[in-house]
């Protein structure tokens, strides 16, 4: 039963965000791009709690250290608590965290443009916290810098994320799918991407 409302949901959110296929499916940054050059001063929060937060005093990660000398598979997506990506998009990664790690991927990362409080709850409730990290683009400054974010305000989601994945090595992007549309679910899910590494 939750699982059908989920998807008449997502039914609803793709016809009400479809309008926005047309408006770029592509980032300002490519293969061979550097990350942590193309969002130089730009850092991510990791999920934690509150308390977490608190006595970290609201620490942030910069890219520096979630990419320099390792081998990531990050992909965004629009937001927690979001239809595609809470039934689709992050358990296409969790179901094949092992195969990650085989191929020598040293972190599967989830961002999205919400708080690492929001991140860590939704984290914890589609039990994917232990096989994936998780971190917030609060203010979306991440994928603002990267071209990869979007106005979905007719959604009532406001600024977010494109739906993308990316393979990572030493900050260098080695491989980008980016959907046409943040509804879609074709090319950036964990499946495809375990193929191109």
């Amino acid at each position: 039963m939750a699982s059908s409302a989920m998807m008449k949901r997502t039914g609803l959110m793709k016809s009400m965000i479809n309008g926005f296929q047309a408006s770029r499916a592509y980032a300002s940054v490519a293969v061979g791009s550097d990350l942590i050059s193309a969002a130089p001063d730009v850092s991510l929060q990791k999920a934690r709690t509150w308390d977490e937060g608190v006595s970290s005093k609201f620490a942030t990660t910069p890219l520096k250290d979630i990419f320099k000398d390792k081998k990531v598979v990050i992909f965004g997506l629009p937001g927690a608590y979001t239809g595609v990506c809470s039934a689709q998009h992050v358990p296409s990664y969790k179901k094949n965290i092992d195969k990650f790690k085989g191929k020598g991927i040293d972190s599967v990362i989830c961002v999205a443009v919400n708080d690492p409080y929001v991140m860590n709850g939704w984290a914890e409730k589609i039990e994917a916290k232990e096989a994936i990290e998780f971190y917030g683009d609060f203010d979306g400054s991440f994928h603002k810098k990267l071209d990869l974010a979007i106005d979905l305000s007719a959604a009532l989601l406001g600024p977010r994320s494109h739906r993308w994945s990316a393979y990572v090595v030493d900050g260098k992007i080695k491989v980008l799918n980016v959907e046409k549309a943040p509804s879609e679910f074709e090319v950036s899910g964990g499946d495809v991407i375990l193929g191109q590494i």
